[in-house]
């Protein structure tokens, strides 16, 4: 009889990992699909709601595989694979994606004010485990747990690991970003402090073409991205969707000089590396969406997408000519137009951006939760918290009330 007891294990590389068995926990009874035929309804006797249905291309083997093989994602980034990997029975049933960091950078939560004040203190903030994908702000799954076994005894396992693998690993502190909000509420109960943010995504009211979509505006705002389309094209620019063999090696070149030209501004330094793109357009080129601009017979812009069953999900944007509302039109509008197309309930347009309201993208909520180990840093994290979620609940609700959407049914569209 196989044994009943759960075992963890951290692992320094996915490689150590089978494609099979990662995927059967970070996306189960799903293949790399990008059809919009997803759902995200909960298992059931999944009571913690634990159990979501939908592809999440970032969880996948592929992807993180490719951030570790390319050297995005490495020791000497800063990001030490620490994947945490629960068994039953020798299978592998359950993995949290999780990184012993030397810093906090590409992450999309702030947490260098704690490090700055608890370091001032005299303590050692870094290193310490972060729990999310590499470079990439967009919610997903994090307590990854395979089909066909009692979840909830399997998450509960996992949130108790990540607490011994930070006493083990020595780190000051564990950090789960962008997780789901039943994940949120789980790791609660095992001592992680909770936090939000927000991010800006729209949703498919079941629009049938980007004319239904804009019906839905009132009428400054409609005639506003109306004529920010005609604009952002009136150079002679076309707009071009390549996904799967149409994404070539040199469509990937001019792309990564669009992100290395935008990521050495915006950062000093982009994350991703060159090899990296191309890993991805070997292993899953049918969940990358690339918009690209072209003008006088060359790729001038471009941005990059990854396609799950129910979400778009826009990352990286780029260019080396600037045309007005260009940015809009290859981030925004086209994302929009491809979700409907392809019949996806939602664009995320990644971290950010107040500016994505007026053109159809509303606040939503983010979850993150953090493990503190030393108790009076704890302390003075978990008050601040308490206040900073307050506010980001109160700024949610002014900036949707600033939505571009008709309040008054009777408005002619």
């Amino acid at each position: 009889m196989a044994s009943s007891e759960i075992t963890l294990e951290a692992v320094p590389s996915i490689g150590e990992v089978s494609a099979e068995d990662w995927d059967a926990c970070a996306n189960p009874g799903k293949a790399c699909n990008g059809r919009g035929k997803g759902t995200s309804s909960g298992l059931p006797g999944d009571s913690a709601g634990l159990s979501k249905i939908a592809y999440n291309p970032f969880v996948s083997h592929a992807f993180l595989s490719a951030a570790e093989k390319s050297g995005s994602a490495t020791i000497r980034t800063g990001w030490g694979p620490r994947h945490l990997v629960a068994k039953l029975g020798g299978r592998v049933v359950g993995i949290v994606p999780c990184y012993l960091k030397s810093h906090s950078q590409g992450e999309y939560v702030f947490d260098r004010g704690w490090a700055d004040a608890y370091e001032r203190a005299g303590g050692r903030y870094y290193p310490k485990l972060q729990v999310s994908v590499p470079f990439t702000p967009a919610t997903g799954p994090r307590l990854l747990i395979r089909d066909g076994v009692d979840r909830e005894r399997i998450a509960e396992a996992l949130a108790s690991g990540l607490v011994a693998l930070c006493g083990v690993s020595k780190a000051s502190s564990v950090h789960v970003t962008f997780a789901l909000e039943a994940e949120w509420k789980l790791l609660a109960k095992h001592g992680f402090l909770q936090r939000t943010d927000q991010q800006f995504h729209w949703h498919n009211e079941g629009f049938a073409t980007f004319d239904d979509f804009l019906a839905t505006l009132n009428s400054r705002h409609r005639k506003s991205i109306k004529r920010e389309r005609r604009e952002a094209l009136a150079a002679d620019v076309t707009i071009h969707w390549l996904t799967g063999s149409d994404i070539t090696e040199d469509a990937w070149d001019a792309f990564f000089g669009f992100y290395m030209e935008t990521g050495s501004r915006k950062w000093g330094r982009p994350y991703l590396t060159r090899e990296f793109f191309s890993l991805i357009g070997e292993t899953m080129s049918q969940d990358v969406l690339l918009v690209m601009a072209r003008r006088n017979g060359r790729w001038i812009a471009g941005a990059i997408n990854f396609i799950g069953s129910e979400t778009l999900f826009g990352r990286n944007w780029g260019a080396v000519e600037h045309h007005p509302f260009l940015h809009f039109e290859v981030c925004y509008y086209q994302a929009i137009d491809f979700a409907i197309k392809r019949g996806l309930r939602h664009v995320e347009a990644g971290a950010q951006g107040e500016h994505k309201i007026a053109r159809g993208y509303l606040p939503r909520t983010t979850y993150s939760a953090h493990f503190i180990a030393d108790p009076g840093l704890r302390r003075a994290i978990d008050d601040y918290l308490k206040r900073e979620r307050a506010y980001v609940a109160e700024a949610g609700r002014e900036l949707a009330d600033m939505g571009p959407f008709r309040k008054d049914a009777d408005e002619a569209p």
